[in-house]
């Protein structure tokens, strides 16, 4: 990995506000690149441009054609998808000292200009992490391909699942915007690396208990090629979300806390498949014998199932209630950080 060296103009120290950082994965986006740098703001006071061992070589025709100074180009030798890419840039942030780190797809399908609309709520202290929500507007989605459109509404299913951000959609969307303070607590070396990024980073930011914002905005398709193959992705998206879920139960209901809401999960889940496992068994008795369950046996796998049902459901609607809703920057020490 080659950087070029930062100058005095990449983070300036006359402005009070938030130093922004916009981190642009880059893997065959030669032909919309540099028109993504060129329209970023100068609300942004660096731009890394991570080369992900692109084939077409897009860290060399950054530098060889880019001429804002605020430009940093890096390079993986290996690939590492857009996760390892995004997490490159996160790291090569902090080391410049910057407070807030922007991640935007270089492939144009993200309009630059939502970039201080993104970081306001962090800026303003109501949130830790800032992401895209392209379905807010129903007028936006006429644009957005069929397969993408249900693709994702099923993948914010799951990830509101193994996250607990329950009012939170679109969560898939890589448009997103962070606080250095939340990334240094976050360990980059443990979130995934591939496309299931976006949702494992948002998982580690809810045990975190980091607040998150929707920020209403709108995806552009145009000519670009998407690099994510949906038939390869679906099966390893489905049993990461299920053992992220698993995950934050553990850690979140037994380890760190333990309240009722612990007790209607322990209790109403074994209660339901004991109903449903007996009841199941004693209709096939009935059925493999000719003769009709007893009322006793109805009672007996009906009402496990009946309080049960009532546990599992009072569980969710205090997870549902338990979704972060104060940021936590703001009380947090940075720590300390290269010079």
């Amino acid at each position: 990995m080659t950087a070029k060296p930062p100058t005095a103009a990449l983070i300036p120290t006359e402005r009070p506000a938030a130093r922004v950082a916009a981190i642009l994965p880059c893997y065959r986006s030669c032909a919309h690149v540099l028109g993504v740098i060129a329209a970023i703001g100068p609300e942004v006071d660096v731009i890394i441009c991570v080369d992900d061992a692109c084939p077409d070589r897009v860290g060399d025709h950054i530098e060889a054609n880019a001429t804002d100074p605020r430009v940093i180009v890096l390079r993986h030798e290996i690939n590492q998808g857009v996760g390892g890419a995004v997490c490159t840039g996160y790291a090569h942030a902090l080391e410049l000292g910057a407070d807030i780190f922007v991640k935007i797809d270089s492939d144009g399908q993200m309009d630059p200009s939502e970039i201080s609309v993104l970081v306001d709520p962090i800026v303003r202290g109501d949130a830790d992490y800032a992401k895209g929500n392209r379905f807010f507007n129903i007028e936006d989605l006429q644009g957005m391909p069929a397969l993408r459109l249900f693709g994702n509404a099923g993948l914010s299913f799951l990830t509101k699942l193994s996250t607990g951000y329950w009012s939170v959609f679109d969560p898939t969307n890589g448009y997103t915007a962070v606080h250095a303070r939340m990334i240094e607590r976050v360990r980059l070396d443990k979130v995934s690396k591939r496309y299931f990024f976006e949702s494992d980073l948002l998982f580690r930011l809810g045990t975190l208990r980091a607040r998150v914002a929707d920020v209403p905005m709108a995806a552009i398709y145009g000519d670009e090629v998407s690099q994510m193959d949906v038939g390869k992705i679906v099966i390893p998206f489905f049993f990461s979300n299920v053992s992220n879920f698993l995950k934050r139960l553990f850690y979140t209901y037994l380890l760190r806390n333990f309240s009722v809401a612990s007790l209607y999960l322990l209790i109403g889940v074994p209660l339901t498949v004991f109903g449903l496992v007996f009841g199941v068994e004693r209709w096939i008795d009935a059925v493999s014998d000719s003769r009709p369950a007893t009322s006793g046996q109805v009672m007996f796998a009906a009402l496990p199932i009946l309080i049960g049902v009532q546990m599992v459901l009072n569980f969710i609607a205090y997870d549902v209630e338990n979704e972060p809703r104060t940021a936590v920057w703001p009380l947090l020490r940075p720590k300390k950080r290269a010079v």
